[in-house]
Order: C-alpha cells, then sequence, then structure tokens
C-alpha cells in the first residue's frame, strides 16, 4: 500500500485544498462586528511555500467565500484561488485544463461531502481525522494531525519524499 502511495504522490504538480477543515480547524469565528476571523497553522504555510519553491502549484478550492481565505492565498503566492465555488469537479476541470495537467497529475484535500466528487477523480485524495466518516473511507489517506493543525504540511513533506526518495517523511494517518 505504501509503494502505491509513493506512486501517487510523485505525479502530483498540483495541491488543492479546500479551506474550511483543511487549512484551518474548522470552526467560523466572528468578531463582534461580524467579520469573520480564521485561524491558520504556520507549518501550512511553510509547506505551501515549500511545494511551490518544488515547482508544484497550489490553490484553493472552498465553498465558502473568505477574505482572509483570499488573504492568505495570495501571501502564500498560491497559483489557484477559488471561494464560493458551488460545483468543484467543474472550476478543477477548468483548473487542469488551464494549466494542462491529467487528473493523476492533482491532489486534493478535504473533509466534508460537498469535497467526495471532487476527491474520487483526482490522482491522490486526502483528509483529515476531523472529517467526516464518509469522505474518510473513499480517500487514499487520512492524516494524522487535524485541519488547521499542520495537516496540509504532513501531506506536503509525503508529496515531496516520494519526489525525491528521501521517504523520511511517512504516511502517519491512516492508510486505505
Amino acid at each position: 500500500m505504501k509503494q502505491e502511495l509513493i506512486k501517487k504522490a510523485k505525479q502530483v504538480r498540483l495541491l488543492l485544498m479546500d479551506v474550511d477543515g483543511v487549512l484551518t480547524d474548522g470552526k467560523l469565528y466572528y468578531d463582534e462586528n461580524g467579520k469573520e476571523l480564521k485561524s491558520f497553522h504556520i507549518q501550512d504555510g511553510h509547506a505551501i511555500k515549500m511545494l511551490r519553491e518544488a515547482g508544484i502549484k497550489t490553490g484553493l478550492l472552498s465553498g465558502r467565500k473568505s477574505k482572509a481565505a483570499e488573504i492568505r492565498a495570495k501571501e502564500l503566492l498560491m497559483e489557484e484561488c477559488h471561494l464560493g465555488i458551488s460545483d468543484k469537479v467543474e472550476q478543477f476541470e477548468k483548473i487542469i485544463k488551464k494549466l494542462g495537467l491529467k487528473e493523476s497529475e492533482v491532489a486534493y484535500m478535504g473533509d466534508d461531502l460537498p469535497d467526495l466528487p471532487l476527491l474520487k477523480r483526482v490522482g491522490f485524495s486526502l483528509s483529515v481525522p476531523n472529517g467526516v466518516d464518509e469522505v474518510k473511507d473513499q480517500v487514499d489517506w487520512v492524516t494524522k494531525r487535524p485541519g488547521g493543525a499542520g495537516a496540509v504540511r504532513e501531506a506536503v513533506d509525503f508529496i515531496l519524499s516520494a519526489r525525491t526518495g528521501h521517504h523520511k517523511a511517512k504516511p502517519v494517518g491512516f492508510l486505505k
């Protein structure tokens, strides 16, 4: 099973992620003026920069619009940022066409039912332990770290180690 995961991870040229529950803990915070606040893990941000340095593109694909997520995507120089998307598969198809990628070259991290159709299409599908069971049962790998607490870093470490052949980073989450 690990060899199959390494093969899938080695092909990744684009990592797309849901926001709430993957890059964040999934909780919604509002200040007294109704302004939404989000908390992002610094290690996830560094991991996204590591992917860029390795020539792997990154992006957000979320059903919710969020100014905080938009700011974070710009700060991390993500190539794709699609927020408020009702049909993630349709947007995914536009992205891979634009970038000239195959489905097998895309990894996607999601945590809830709206992510399932896309998770079934990509080459390497990931979720987080705080995701819903229906999603966790369908993906290639569930990280050990929860969303908003370094799950993206864990996945990126594995993707990069698969590409270099230096398997320091091992999948520590649940393997299908």
